[in-house]
């Protein structure tokens, strides 16, 4: 329904119009982790607009998978990130678990390996990205060559200035070869960061995803959130926006995820293909079988 939808008699700006990032300077300090904009304001209420969601999102799904049987290239890549433990795993976990696995094409994307640091950055991700009436996601993506690159300095700086661009350009491309690029990065606070690294320690059964690391990569807090703010601003274009997604509180941060895969789905309007074959012709031979 565009940039508002019809509710009742009233309209409300859509979540897209309310999450994304203004043109200019990017201020993460001025979003708060634990707000909802445009959500339910009570977890029950979340949970309850996820189930609600979650026929409608799968529906939209298969729509778009089907029609690409006929020939039609659409498709949609979701970019997930965020500061470690923001969740992007469990982002992939509560709203993709809501879509057919066989049309979903799940990354993840860790440190490059010694063959993908022998190309160019957009290389390993040129390799993942969703076929023709897929739904794609990165868990993490081409931006770590943005973000951990800047703050551990990988690179020269004039380089990685450069790469700003070749990002823009190569989503640019992706929009005209008909993908739906949909990035948001889940914004945690510092605080919350260290309640759920805790609760990592304080569970056996979690000690597998804790890294002592992640102790050190806090102390670069103001480098990471500087970096990110100039991704977003820098990369947030009308081709491929940034959408920032309060998400210390989890429920939100699934329903907000949740809420723009079906805006950006509902725009899509995918329809499933008509018969290439008599179906009547077809139904009379079954009947006489």
């Amino acid at each position: 329904m565009g940039e508002r939808e019809k509710t009742g008699k009233a309209s409300r700006p859509s979540l897209r119009a309310l999450l994304r990032v203004p043109p200019g300077r990017a201020d993460l300090g001025a979003v708060d982790p634990s707000s909802t904009p445009g959500g339910p304001s009570r977890k029950a209420d979340g949970a309850a607009a996820m189930a609600r969601m979650a026929d409608p999102l799968a529906s939209l799904q298969e729509r778009l998978y089907a029609a690409s049987t006929a020939g039609d290239r659409r498709r949609l890549l979701l970019v997930l990130q965020g500061m470690d433990t923001s969740g992007k795993g469990g982002t992939v976990k509560h709203v993709i678990g809501f879509l057919n696995p066989s049309g979903c094409r799940v990354q993840s994307f860790k440190a490059p390996t010694p063959e993908e640091l022998k190309h160019h950055f957009l290389w390993r991700v040129t390799k993942a990205l969703p076929r023709p009436g897929e739904i794609g996601i990165f868990d993490r993506s081409h931006y770590e060559d943005v973000l951990i690159a800047r703050v551990r300095e990988l690179v020269p700086r004039s380089a990685l200035n450069r790469r700003y661009d070749e990002i823009n350009r190569f989503e640019e491309s992706l929009a005209e070869d008909g993908v739906t690029v949909v990035k948001a990065f889940l914004h945690i606070s510092f605080e919350e960061q260290r309640e759920r690294l805790l609760a990592r320690l304080d569970n056996p059964s979690k000690h597998w995803k804790f890294n002592p690391g992640d102790i050190d990569e806090r102390a670069l807090w103001p480098a990471y959130q500087r970096a990110y703010e100039l991704a977003l601003e820098r990369c947030s274009t009308d081709a491929a926006p940034w959408y920032v997604v309060p998400a210390d509180r989890k429920w939100y941060r699934n329903w907000a995820i949740g809420t723009l895969l079906s805006e950006h789905l509902g725009d899509m309007d995918p329809c499933y293909p008509g018969a290439d074959f008599d179906v009547d012709e077809c139904r009379a031979r079954l009947l006489a079988t």
